[in-house]
């Protein structure tokens, strides 16, 4: 049988909140480091300063 704490939610789903944040931060965390060493290496960083390139002309193309 389920205990209810003051907040409503069962007792067993006490904590879940924080170990769901912790699993997100972790996701977020890799994927940050996968980007980087991404960018870093290989043919990425010739790949984002094309990308900044082409951002930048579109922008000043449009300039009077």
């Amino acid at each position: 049988m389920e205990h209810e704490n003051p907040d409503t939610r069962p007792v067993r789903d006490v904590g879940q909140a924080t170990s769901e944040y912790a699993l997100v931060m972790l996701a977020a965390g890799l994927i940050a480091l996968l980007v980087i060493a991404w960018a870093t290496g290989g043919g990425g960083a010739g790949k984002i300063g094309s990308l900044f390139d082409g951002v930048i002309d579109g922008i000043t193309s449009k300039l009077p």
